[in-house]
Parts: structure tokens; C-alpha cells; sequence
């Protein structure tokens, strides 16, 4: 018999949470709505492994909202640096601020109170209130997509608003009038664990008897992948200006836009580009110049090809920068700025030739 519109699966998930859920992730300890916040903003679209290191350094450095917002931006970005989706952090100072303000550093437990959050969804939203709050709350993450989605065979991209409102009204029914808290961690844990994107394990699946993906063995099939499109390509060049005190420059981005309020190299279009901002925009002057190997960094609109060039200037006593906020950064010291992954690679380079050469022989 495959799955009853009118039947919950939750029972058969509980008791196989009970058993088997997981209950040893940092964020179920001492669950307070700033703690499940932080690990479900964290969580989107990154794995648990990677989360776990940047939640326990974050939760150290921040155990409260209040101290979270009273914090820089820079040092927030630079502790999020390699978790990627920068405005996942932005929105999450941003949230910190407002919540530590006007709401004297307690959330809201309200469903639209939370969603008027920078960052914060329905999904998210209803995670704080379900895990933290003692509220009824269904939730809708990529992990509970897939397994609505396989349980009853649901057609379509669940990005597709139609889809997407079909798969709400399956998380409403199913959640439970009571153990809500441990339903909502086990069917995140489902998805994560056996009901998996590449490889799912349905043969330890406590709904595979009723799933009808599984029973027409279409495990594959849903959900259905985002129509592919062909991701443009842009190039960039990235001026790694090293003045004579072996000092390299970084200016700090917009606060909006691709790395907002991040610290990178100077970006250019082209060369030609670059050295006419070398000498108009910063009045300096190049004394060497060297091409490094250009590398690809996939964002999720566009491929984007860096060519890092590293310069060597004349110092002079007045830098020209447009009123942009620009830094000195010494090779091999740790920096607690925010930088973007493409940058800490090119560092983490730079720095290591800089260790070899500077390694005695013999």
C-alpha cells in the first residue's frame, strides 16, 4: 500500500529518531532560539561537518545575541570566512543588531516576527519556534524537500512556487500535535542521513515501506533537478599590490553586491584597467610586474576567471583611493579580516612561496 494522503508518517519517524536520530550535534545542547538561529543560518545550503568547527568558534567568541551584535562586522566576516554565501553572515549581523535593540536581545516567537528578520524564512523560522520555542511549526528545509518529495512523488523542481506551496502543505500535515521538537530534528536527520541526494538508503528507511518512489523505485527521479542553464563566464584581474615594506593591499568591497563588506585584492576588468588605476586612483608607481596563473571561482550565476597580478610599487606617503577603505596586510601574519575564499587561496600561495624562499639552504 503506498502512501495515504490522509495518514502521517510521523509515528514511524519518532520512533525511528528515538533510536537512531542524531543527538550529539552542538545545537541541541542548550537550545535557545539564538542557538538554533545561528546553526540553521549556518546549515542552508552547507554541510554539517563543515558547520560544526565555524558554530563552536562563533558560539565561543558569541554565546549571546547581544554579544554578537556588539561586535564588528569585520570580525564577524572574517570568523564566516570559507562558509561562503556571504550575506548569510551580513544578514545574520544585521539580525543580531536589530534583535539585541529593539527587541532588548530576546527573538521574537512569533512566525512573522521572525520572517521581518534579515535572512530569516518561513523554514528557518519555524525551526526556532519548533526547536526552541515549544511551538507547533512545520518546516520546509532542502533535507524535508526531498523526502516529501520521494514520499509522494511529488513532480516538478521544488523551486517552482506551485511545487513548493504543494510541499508546505505536506510539512503542515505531518508535523504532530506533540513531539514537534523531535519531528522537526527527525526529519532533517532523515534527509541528511538515508534519504540522500546521490545514494539514499532505503532499505533502512523507517517510511520506505509506504514511500512511493521507493515502491516504484524511482528513488532517483524525484525531486527533480533545477532546470540546468549555462552559467556565464566574466574575468577579473586582482592587483596584488606589494608596497616596499613587503606589505600586500586589500580594499574593502561594498557592502552590497558579490562579497559585500569583504576585504579583497583591487578587482579590474582588464589590465589596461588596472594600470591606470595604479597610477590615477592610488598614485603609485609599479617597479615589477607579475603574472600568476589564472584560476576559475564558480558562484551560483556566474563563472568568474582571476588573473592575480602581483605588482611591486614605490612607496609614496599619500595613498589616493577614492575615499575606499583599504588595509596593509604583512605576509605570513594572521589577519582577522573577512576575506572572500579566491583570496585566502591566493594568500595562502603567495605566503607559502614566501615561507620556501625564505627557508634556509642546506
Amino acid at each position: 500500500m503506498l502512501a495515504s494522503k490522509h495518514e502521517s508518517f510521523a509515528p514511524e519517524l519518532l520512533a525511528w529518531f528515538k533510536q537512531f536520530g542524531r543527538k550529539g550535534l552542538p545545537w541541541q545542547k542548550d537550545r535557545t532560539p539564538y542557538r538554533v538561529w545561528l546553526s540553521e543560518i549556518m546549515l542552508q545550503q552547507t554541510q554539517v561537518a563543515t558547520v560544526i568547527p565555524y558554530y563552536h568558534r562563533f558560539t565561543e567568541r558569541y554565546p549571546t545575541v547581544t554579544q554578537l551584535a556588539n561586535a564588528k562586522l569585520d570580525d564577524v566576516l572574517h570568523l564566516w570566512t570559507g562558509l561562503g554565501y556571504y550575506a548569510r553572515a551580513r544578514n545574520l549581523y544585521k539580525t543580531a543588531v536589530i534583535v539585541s535593540h529593539d527587541y532588548q536581545g530576546k527573538f521574537p516567537e512569533t512566525l512573522e516576527g521572525l520572517m521581518a528578520l534579515p535572512g530569516i524564512g518561513r523554514s528557518t523560522a519555524g525551526a526556532i519556534l519548533s526547536l526552541a520555542c515549544q511551538q507547533r511549526q512545520p518546516i520546509l528545509d532542502g533535507n524535508v524537500k526531498r523526502v516529501l518529495c520521494r514520499y509522494h512523488a511529488i513532480p516538478g523542481w521544488p523551486g517552482q512556487k506551485k511545487v513548493e506551496n504543494k510541499l508546505w502543505e505536506l510539512a503542515e500535515h505531518h508535523t504532530p500535535a506533540h513531539e514537534f521538537a523531535d519531528y522537526t530534528q527527525a526529519i532533517m536527520d532523515l534527509g541528511a542521513t538515508l534519504c540522500k541526494r546521490g545514494q539514499p538508503l532505503c532499505d533502512d528507511c523507517p517510511l520506505s515501506k509506504n514511500c512511493v518512489a521507493k515502491q516504484t523505485g524511482l528513488q532517483m527521479t524525484y525531486p527533480e533537478s533545477k532546470p540546468k542553464k549555462i552559467l556565464p563566464k566574466k574575468s577579473a584581474v586582482f592587483a596584488m599590490i606589494e608596497n616596499e615594506a613587503g606589505q600586500l593591499m586589500l580594499e574593502q568591497r561594498p557592502p552590497a553586491g558579490i562579497w559585500g563588506g569583504l576585504w579583497c585584492f583591487p578587482e579590474f576588468p582588464e589590465k589596461a584597467d588596472m594600470h591606470n588605476a595604479l597610477t590615477k586612483r592610488y598614485g603609485l608607481e609599479a617597479l615589477t610586474e607579475t603574472e600568476r596563473d589564472p584560476f576559475e571561482h564558480t558562484f551560483s550565476h556566474f563563472k568568474l576567471m582571476i588573473t592575480p597580478i602581483h605588482i611591486k610599487i614605490r612607496d609614496r606617503n599619500n595613498l589616493l583611493n577614492d575615499g575606499k577603505q583599504v588595509t596593509w596586510i604583512k605576509p605570513l601574519e594572521k589577519t582577522r579580516l573577512g576575506l572572500p575564499a579566491p583570496v585566502v587561496s591566493i594568500l595562502n600561495s603567495f605566503y607559502s612561496e614566501e615561507e620556501s624562499h625564505n627557508e634556509p639552504n642546506g
